[in-house]
């Protein structure tokens, strides 16, 4: 049985929405979407797409039937921003992706379990979830974090930082152990270049194993030599 036939009921009743409204927001019959949603039917990517879109998740959140933390993930952002990892306090979007992944992958190494929940996409800039953009974009709206957009050498960069406003703001969601392993990848990458990142997730089995745009399943990390956990 496909993943997301878990949840995808429970996402449709928690929206307060009958099939038969599911079933014109994704262009299909009742009877179609009474198949999908028992899982008798696939998805094809375009219904998951606006089956996503109309739940308000990420697609990979759909298909995965997971449900991650982003109210966490959103803390582990800012916890990010809070550490001395550049001077200014503003970290590249690339590069805090990355470090994002390897907080949750290196917390699954030791634990068998992620810190937020997401779910890992294989992309070309390395492996990122589809709610990281929802996440920055959500903080960016509600003025907790500032993005700038800077040209390096021609080419567009974004910068993520905290507002000045936000940074009175507790952080309740993550342990003391979590707060410590962030730490640890914070300190290893702070005067590394974005690049080099980029390279080192690259090369870990977890996205190295993985096809283009698949799902990197978290269990891959447990065979990754220790010193290449982060």
């Amino acid at each position: 049985m496909n993943m997301y036939v878990q949840k995808i009921k429970e996402f449709r009743v928690e929206k307060g929405l009958s099939q038969e409204q599911v079933a014109r927001a994704i262009g299909v019959s009742r009877p179609t979407y009474t198949a999908i949603e028992a899982g008798k039917q696939k998805l094809s990517l375009e219904e998951a797409q606006k089956l996503a879109k109309l739940f308000g998740i990420g697609v990979d959140e759909l298909l995965s039937g997971s449900t991650p933390n982003i109210e966490k993930y959103k803390h582990m952002i800012l916890t990010y921003l809070r550490m001395d990892i550049s001077k200014d306090g503003k970290i590249p979007k690339t590069k805090l992706a990355k470090l994002l992944y390897l907080a949750d992958f290196a917390w699954f190494y030791k634990n068998l379990e992620s810190m937020s929940g997401m779910q890992y996409r294989k992309i070309a800039y390395g492996p990122v979830p589809d709610t990281f953009f929802r996440a920055l974009d959500e903080l960016a709206e509600s003025g907790k974090i500032v993005i700038d957009r800077k040209n390096d050498d021609g080419k567009e960069m974004f910068l993520v930082s905290e507002a000045e406003s936000n940074k009175n703001e507790k952080i309740k969601t993550l342990s003391k152990e979590e707060g410590i392993l962030m730490k640890k990848i914070a300190e290893k990458w702070k005067d590394k270049k974005t690049h080099e990142i980029v390279n080192f997730t690259h090369n870990q089995l977890p996205y190295f194993l993985c096809r283009d745009n698949e799902l990197i399943p978290y269990e891959l990390i447990t065979q990754e030599d220790p010193d290449m956990v982060y």
